[in-house]
């Protein structure tokens, strides 16, 4: 009999916990009022009514699934409790499944031991998804959830979630996603958990740009307002008093797309590096007035760097602008006087203060160039023993990998030091107790990463958030934008619960199951075609495969290249080689080309040099080219291909050791093709003309200048290969 230990439940888990058994449910609760606690009572009650069956927390990263199958551990009597993460080799994590109860994973790491067939979802009898508000678009959980509800023989699922969104269509579709039956919510208002809240004291600090920023903000703004103007003019903009980062990125998108469709209007292309550049000075301006002035000259320097090298239309034109260069220059003299931001000064003085009475603060800025910068201007205080958390990406030297990451939570809390600046890395779940003090450098206008933000403290005692906003900027809009999509998410919630549709299944996998196989290269592992693949009843087998992407019978390989990729390789040479080697494997070779972007566009590389590779490979090669919409129409052509070669045929197929041989005559032109300077085109060239290797080897070096497109260069250098002593 599996039970909980260390820990009693509060009324409100109890109320909750009795959904979660009978319901998929999503449960919204404040950061820090036990979801995971919650989570282990609904897994000891599955365990104990499924015996044999296993529980599957999935959690997005190491270090929080790390805490995560601690608190496991520590809060029940189950033995078997393993945590996988992808450091872990595939083989121990199939001897892993086997033997444990709990398995805490990250969503990447069980997607690949699926595919693998390593874990089998019909022995869960509970999957919770932690985090819950990343399950859209093609994010793992969604794949996950999905099969998960086609082959369990007994499905629960548990959504665990602070803030799944603000809007109707957001939360729906997390609910959609996750075969949600019924939610639960609660905020800090509510009776059943008014008594277990600990009070943040919430503190908006404004402060104002100096004059010498307001003159550069001034000039910043005349700068995008100029292009705005002209974006208004060709019809993309209706009022430029309310144009955000947003809506210009989304600008950008549909201009891409209709140049991906092939739209050639002249009008386009001056739009999409107008779109550009106010892209970048809405960023600088963002950085002057949330970040400060070393933040801006950075982003300023390096525009001005590119500018040198780059053919960028959008930065060259940038650099040149009367009111841009004029605020690079003023920039610069205010570096020179030492000027900073206000909020950098408010924040040292706020700093200095608490840490008198405060053991741990935590301070949150969005830029990691920025938050560099405040560790080393909050070392300076007296007391303050300031340290840099953000996440593994490498920058200047300040990324951290996850087991870093963990190691430093763990020196935070032993006391090692007490200021931590966090990046949005510190935003999801991580266990930081007993924070006294969280500071925001600057609003943020997402509801779902201001309640993440602020759940870093009153966790375990009373609290305070200081937010730092600049008058009369960007720094106001977030701030009541954040404010207003809170409360609407609650309404939205409530509201949902009471109309939702109960009972919605998903119809078993195995009625679908087609007992098609396909080999799939292992750098295919995370694509959405293996996803896609699996969920379509293929036997996917991923391992590596010395040619080719996709194996669908003895005699087919396939080549799978995305548009984009599809010219890089054609410039670095790539294709030329796969291709020869698919050739030379395969009876029955064939390139898919995936995308609906303009190929002759996507680079630039002349049309003639994109249309006479096709044709190389079309025709001179003889292998069939494929154009497929997106990776949803290229699963449904491989496994038209894979039923057109399987389905008639008893015999199983697997991957050949040798390579097909080779007719006689691509035997000769293989060795005259390795000559230097030589590829399978004039190899031809020169095999026509002497008649057999012998007399190509034999030819004298004016014979050899005589073929054409050989020349004396090339014909010199395959006389020397011939002819040199060959040195040990």
């Amino acid at each position: 009999m599996y039970e909980i230990k260390g820990f009693e439940p509060r009324l409100y888990q109890q109320t909750i916990f009795n959904t979660c058994i009978k319901s998929n449910t999503l449960v919204v609760l404040p950061t820090g009022k036990g979801k995971t606690k919650l989570s282990i009572l609904v897994a000891v009650h599955r365990l104990n009514n499924f015996p044999k069956s296993k529980i599957l927390f999935l959690t997005p990263t190491k270090p929080l699934a790390s805490q995560i199958c601690q608190e496991f551990k520590e809060c029940t009597n189950i033995e078997n409790i393993n945590l996988f993460t992808g450091e872990i080799k595939p083989e121990l994590r199939k001897e892993l499944w086997r033997e444990s109860d709990v398995v805490i994973s990250t969503p990447q790491t069980i997607t690949n031991d699926i595919i693998n067939k390593n874990v089998n979802f019909s022995e869960i009898s509970l999957l919770v998804f932690d985090e819950s508000h990343l399950a859209t678009g093609d994010y793992d959980y969604v794949w996950l959830a999905k099969q998960y509800q086609q082959k369990s023989e007994f499905p629960r699922i548990v959504g665990l979630t602070a803030s799944p969104g603000d809007n109707l269509e957001s939360i729906s579709e997390i609910c959609k996603k996750l075969f949600i039956e019924d939610i639960e919510v609660r905020s800090l208002d509510d009776k059943d958990i008014k008594p277990y809240v600990f009070e943040t004291k919430t503190e908006y600090l404004l402060v104002e740009l100096s004059e010498d920023l307001k003159e550069v903000k001034k000039y910043l703004d005349d700068c995008l307002k100029e292009r705005l103007d002209k974006l208004k003019n060709f019809g993309l903009v209706k009022n430029i008093k309310y144009v955000s980062k947003t809506s210009l990125l989304g600008m950008q998108r549909e201009l891409q797309q209709r140049i991906a469709r092939g739209d050639r209007d002249i009008l386009l292309w001056s739009s999409i590096s107008l779109v550009a550049e106010c892209l970048k000075a809405h960023h600088a301006l963002e950085m002057l007035e949330t970040q400060g002035v070393s933040s801006l000259s950075e982003y300023m320097n390096k525009i001005y760097t590119e500018s040198k090298n780059t053919k960028v239309k959008s930065t060259k034109n940038l650099v040149i602008d009367t009111n841009f260069k004029s605020a690079y220059a003023k920039t610069n003299i205010l570096i020179e006087k030492g000027i900073e931001h206000p909020k950098l000064l408010k924040l040292k003085e706020i700093i200095a203060e608490e840490v008198k009475s405060c053991e741990k603060i935590l301070v949150f800025n969005h830029y990691r160039d920025s938050a560099s910068k405040l560790k080393k201007e909050l070392n300076k205080i007296e007391g303050v023993k300031a340290e840099l958390f953000v996440g593994q990406a490498k920058k200047k030297d300040t990324g951290l990998t996850q087991k870093k990451q963990i190691e430093m939570l763990e020196n935070f809390k032993a006391g090692k030091f007490n200021v931590v600046i966090m990046t949005s890395v510190g935003e999801l779940g991580l266990d930081i107790p007993a924070v006294d003090l969280i500071v925001f450098y600057e609003p943020v206008p997402s509801a779902i990463r201001q309640i993440q933000r602020r759940g870093r403290t009153s966790r375990h005692k009373e609290g305070k958030l200081k937010v730092l906003v600049t008058k009369g900027t960007r720094d106001e809009a977030y701030r009541w934008s954040a404010h207003h999509k809170e409360k609407r998410m609650y309404t939205v919630l409530k509201d949902l619960k009471s109309k939702l549709s109960l009972g919605v299944k998903q119809e078993k996998l195995s009625s679908f199951d087609s007992k098609l196989k396909i080999y799939a290269d292992s750098r295919e592992r995370g694509s959405a075609v293996i996803r896609n693949l699996v969920e379509k009843g293929v036997d996917v087998k991923v391992q590596n495969l010395e040619v080719g992407d996709f194996l669908v019978s003895e005699r087919v390989g396939i080549e799978r290249k995305e548009v984009r990729d599809f010219v890089d390789s054609l410039i670095d040479k790539r294709i030329l080689h796969q291709l020869k080697m698919l050739k030379d494997n395969f009876e029955k070779p064939v390139l898919i080309i995936e995308g609906v972007e303009d190929i002759y566009s996507v680079r630039k590389v002349h049309a003639n040099a994109i249309r006479g590779m096709l044709a190389y490979i079309a025709v001179g090669l003889g292998i069939p080219i494929v154009n497929t919409k997106d990776f949803r129409d290229t699963v449904d052509f491989l496994v038209a291909v894979a039923k057109r070669e399987q389905e008639d045929s008893k015999k199983e197929f697997g991957i050949r050791g040798e390579r097909k041989p080779l007719t006689l005559k691509e035997q000769q032109e293989f060795v005259v093709s390795g000559f230097p300077g030589v590829g399978p085109t004039l190899a031809k060239g020169l095999l026509s003309e002497f008649g057999s290797v012998k007399s190509v080897i034999g030819a004298s070096e004016a014979e050899l200048t005589d073929v054409e497109k050989i020349g004396k260069k090339k014909a010199k250098e395959i006389r020397k290969v011939l002819d040199e002593e060959y040195k040990k």
